[in-house]
């Protein structure tokens, strides 16, 4: 871990682990099931310092000004309405690769401008059996800064940026409980602000936090309580 001259993280170091990881080229996340034939994505795990802004928890692993890009779902949507996720989405023929397509997406859904994101690369697809979709996450680090918005408010309610320190701190984080069809799925979940990060982007970013040792010991037995209701695509 590199550190500053008063012996505390510095975001440069977190992106030379987060190129080691996709270096490295692990598994993130293994033992999810696989549906039959799934379409291909992509998402783009956008790091770097995205504002002015510090964040309040101070983190041991990471500086506060280090932060991850999100952005959360319209509420109108017919799956994963309102829900937090990376910017991202289906791989389309056009696209050269899932590197390309997480970039493509990125833009058309946040407005940056993918010329001043460095790809660090990619981690191994990870399978989402509910929506039939193989997914690559891919790392970038926002090297020069763009501004953000929303493009389509009819995919789209917000974009923002979450101090990393913040999303670590163990008094924001729990496990969300969905109970459907007879089966109990517990996973990760991470309270930023009005915002609830869970499902596949909290799993990514939980992954990734441990990979790194980035994670704090924080309450596994605390629920936090899911916006209802759900939908069948939630």
């Amino acid at each position: 871990m590199t550190a500053t001259t008063s012996g505390r993280p510095s975001a440069g170091g977190a992106r030379a682990q987060l190129a080691a990881l996709a270096a490295a080229g692990d598994p993130l996340l293994t033992g999810l099931p696989e549906a039959p034939s799934p379409r291909a994505a992509a998402v783009l795990m956008l790091f770097g310092v995205l504002d002015s802004i510090p964040g309040i928890h101070d983190a041991d692993a990471v500086s506060r000004d280090l932060d991850v890009l999100l952005l959360s779902r319209a509420t109108t949507l017919r799956a994963h309405a309102g829900q937090v996720a990376f910017p991202g989405g289906r791989i389309d023929p056009g696209d050269a690769d899932p590197v390309a397509a997480a970039l493509r997406e990125a833009r058309e859904e946040t407005g940056l401008d993918p010329a001043g994101v460095d790809v660090l690369g990619s981690l191994a697809a990870v399978p989402l059996e509910r929506s039939s979709h193989v997914v690559t996450p891919v790392l970038g680090w926002w090297r020069r800064r763009s501004p953000v918005r929303v493009v389509d408010e009819a995919e789209s309610a917000d974009v923002f940026h979450a101090p990393v320190a913040d999303l670590l701190d163990p008094r924001n984080r729990g496990i969300t409980v969905i109970r459907r069809d007879g089966i109990t799925w517990r996973g990760p979940a991470f309270e930023f602000g009005p915002h609830l990060v869970w499902g596949f982007t909290a799993l990514l970013l939980d992954g990734v936090f441990d990979r790194l040792g980035w994670t704090e010991p924080w309450d596994r037995r605390r629920e936090i309580a899911l916006p209802a209701p759900l939908g069948p695509h939630a």
